[in-house]
């Protein structure tokens, strides 16, 4: 059975209420946003005096890199869990591609020489027939102090190596040939005790959030030449070498990280 129409009135507003309510509104937004800006300050300035070394991601068992290195073993690099691993990848078509990098790498495996529980990975992006690969790997092992055990020199095929370089490092380059000549991203990435790819952190004098820096020494070589001043008596490169040795002995201090 339908109903029967009602006569609808218009509303009547009134002014007063509504200007009441759009003052209450706004005041509580200003409220929150108030107690926004507050509780964003305090994580602030205790989150810049955190210089933990920064989790960026973990290689995990499953996604791990099997290689060949120098001696002709094949070896995976999980192998290393429970060290502290440096990697970096170099090329014999482009040597300048990781000058800066391979001489922090072989002043790293003199500072460390002494501590078993370090150990330095070099990356040969450069492809390499299968019949050539050992006495290539052997030969640039020798040329530049890789010794076993604390310093490997590995590759694999082509296609496996430079996925892993950039999808695993986490790297800002996929390895490519331009002009005969292998393009790639020269930083060294550490490892903690349990696969964890880990960033210094720089604490901000001035507050605000710190800054979560890589090991990129070509970054910091081009500084140099650009005169960037660095406020201590250390270059740009020496000073990102010296913040690398100090992650790496926290690194080897830490004993609760998450596996």
């Amino acid at each position: 059975m339908p109903h029967p129409d009602f006569p609808l009135e218009p509303a009547v507003r009134d002014p007063k209420k509504l200007r009441n309510t759009a003052l209450i509104l706004v005041g509580i937004m200003i409220i929150g946003g108030w107690f926004i800006l507050r509780a964003y300050g305090t994580w602030t300035m205790s989150t810049a005096k955190d210089d933990r070394p920064a989790m960026i991601y973990r290689i995990t068992k499953e996604r791990d890199l099997r290689m060949v290195r120098q001696d002709g073993k094949i070896v995976n690099l999980y192998d290393l869990r429970g060290r502290v691993v440096l990697i970096h990848a170099i090329s014999t078509s482009n040597p300048e591609g990781c000058k800066n990098s391979l001489g922090v790498m072989q002043r790293a495996a003199k500072h460390f020489a002494a501590n078993q529980e370090v150990a330095l990975v070099s990356l040969l992006v450069d492809p390499l027939p299968a019949d050539q690969a050992i006495p290539s790997l052997t030969g640039i092992a020798q040329q530049h102090g890789m010794q076993l055990p604390q310093w490997q020199l590995g590759t694999n095929e082509e296609k496996t190596l430079h996925k892993f370089i950039k999808n695993e490092l986490k790297t800002n380059v996929f390895p490519h040939l331009e002009n005969d000549k292998w393009h790639f991203d020269s930083s060294i990435v550490l490892l903690d005790r349990n696969g964890h790819i880990r960033r210094a952190v720089v604490p901000q004098k001035q507050g605000g959030p710190p800054y979560i820096a890589r090991f990129d020494f070509d970054q910091a070589a081009g500084w140099d030449a650009q005169h960037v001043l660095t406020g201590t008596e250390r270059n740009n490169l020496q000073e990102l070498e010296k913040l690398m040795n100090d992650t790496i002995e926290i690194l080897l201090k830490e004993t609760d990280t998450p596996s």
